[in-house]
């Protein structure tokens, strides 16, 4: 249940992260990140033990380069780069491979919120062929207008992502859905509302701060939507 009373206006489109929001990532992140490490030592471009499991997850939702920046900071670039390539070739094929989960409710939800004519986006700052594939993989790509990632659009942050899409459908009233401070940012610096999902449970407990609302499952966002109050 949501755990603030803002008064909410109803919004001409919900524009959601992916991860942790929609997709449940340690269900393909995991096995993929241990394959990807066993890569680089094969490759010579990595000794020793793979890095704890918990220092990847807390850092879902930021770009690719700053996450290996945190995980493998003694590491080049030139091996950053060479992460990227193998994380998103062990993803792809982990869609395929794995079985992994969006959280519960969320094609459902997602049909019932386009019932009611709201416009729905994606805005995630992982690379573009990983994002559609989690769209497409769990069959609710058909539910979006369209899918944005910093992988495609190349934008340095989530609050640049999150105005391009905005500017280039023409959408003045949102609602920022996610699981990280990036997107409560986002919403908040582009003057939207931020619906911060509660249930994915990674990164510190000040994460959501500055969101007008938390929820503890997807599902509660139909009736957000309808107690919220119609735009003058």
């Amino acid at each position: 249940m949501e755990t603030t009373q803002a008064k909410l206006k109803k919004p001409e489109a919900m524009i959601f992260d992916m991860d942790g929001t929609l997709f449940k990532t340690e269900t393909l992140l995991i096995p993929a990140y241990h394959e990807l490490f066993d890569r680089l030592r094969e490759e010579k471009l990595y000794v020793g033990d793979t890095p704890p499991e918990e220092l990847m997850l807390s850092c879902l939702g930021m770009l690719l380069e700053d996450i290996w920046r945190k995980v493998i900071p003694d590491c080049s670039e030139a091996v950053h780069r060479r992460a990227d390539e193998l994380l998103l070739e062990l993803e792809l094929a982990g869609l395929k491979q794995y079985a992994t989960e969006l959280y519960p409710g969320v094609k459902e939800t997602l049909e019932q919120l386009r019932d009611r004519g709201v416009r729905l986006f994606v805005a995630s700052n992982g690379l573009e062929h990983y994002v559609k594939g989690v769209a497409e993989t769990h069959l609710i790509s058909p539910l979006f207008e369209a899918v944005y990632s910093a992988g495609e659009y190349l934008t340095a942050s989530k609050v640049d992502l999150v105005r391009l899409l905005m500017d280039n459908h023409g959408i003045s009233s949102a609602w920022m859905v996610g699981d990280r401070s990036s997107d409560v940012e986002a919403g908040k610096k582009n003057g939207q509302t931020v619906i911060g999902c509660a249930y994915a449970g990674f990164g510190q407990g000040q994460e959501l701060a500055g969101s007008d609302i938390l929820i503890t499952t997807f599902n509660e966002l139909p009736g957000l939507y309808d107690r919220s109050e119609s735009l003058e």
